[in-house]
């Protein structure tokens, strides 16, 4: 891939998952700067894969030149799609992300191991359409979801997370050939995420045939807040190539 850090010629596009937002990139979009690297956060509509992917693509459309499409936990299968339809991105990182194959849910994968303990502790709010919004429970919230960080910023977290639509969870990815087979990927994940097992992120990592894989011990869902420096290394490999 062209560019380099200090002077490089590529866009990173960051992806929120469920129960996030784009101040979740916050320190990764400032690492990226200290670096010379342009980069900014897509909000993620949360309203199901297809939706949110073309939404993702539009935004990719917009930039100009070559991007580096990052996703973090739902947002996984969001750029997975969106990549696809999308004629610019040259590399994908996965971070506590699903790397969906053809046909399977983020429902199904983050079940494909055990250690998810997200079920339990998730609360649904009847909509007027007929559909549900899901939230992880306040009191749940901090070791769920990001249980390396300190009790105000977990509390935080859990007051501003976004709710994503129960359908969202359920809707396979639908694109006949997945980016990860076309596109060289990276893949940073936590040991501890309560969300997506650490066995789950290894396998998407073999499967997409994995250009670097980081492991971080200790390291929650919520990877890009309590360890944006290694997040930043990911995705400065995945610019270098």
């Amino acid at each position: 891939m062209s560019g380099s850090t200090g002077s490089s010629t590529v866009t990173v596009v960051l992806v929120h998952g469920a129960f996030a937002e784009n101040a979740g990139w916050t320190g990764v979009i400032s690492r990226l700067a200290q670096n010379g690297v342009r980069a900014f956060a897509a909000s993620n509509p949360l309203r199901g894969v297809a939706v949110d992917s073309r939404y993702v693509a539009d935004r990719l459309h917009a930039v100009p030149g070559p991007v580096v499409l990052v996703g973090h936990g739902y947002g996984g299968m969001v750029i997975t799609q969106a990549a696809v339809a999308a004629f610019n991105v040259e590399a994908l990182v996965y971070v506590g992300a699903f790397a969906p194959e053809t046909e399977e849910t983020a429902a199904d994968l983050a079940t494909l191991y055990p250690g998810s303990t997200l079920r339990g502790n998730v609360v649904a709010t009847p909509l007027s359409s007929g559909e549900s919004e899901l939230t992880i429970q306040a009191d749940a919230f901090p070791q769920q979801f990001c249980g390396d960080l300190d009790a105000a910023t977990s509390s935080r977290l859990a007051a501003t997370q976004r709710a994503v639509l129960g359908r969202a969870l359920d809707e396979p990815l639908t694109t006949a050939v997945p980016a990860w087979r076309t596109l060289p990927s990276w893949f940073v994940y936590g040991a501890a995420d309560r969300l997506i097992p650490a066995a789950a992120h290894a396998h998407f990592a073999r499967r997409a045939g994995s250009q670097g894989t980081t492991r971080v011990e200790h390291a929650s869902h919520a990877i890009a807040l309590s360890e944006p420096d290694v997040v930043t290394r990911s995705i400065l490999a995945a610019i270098a190539g």
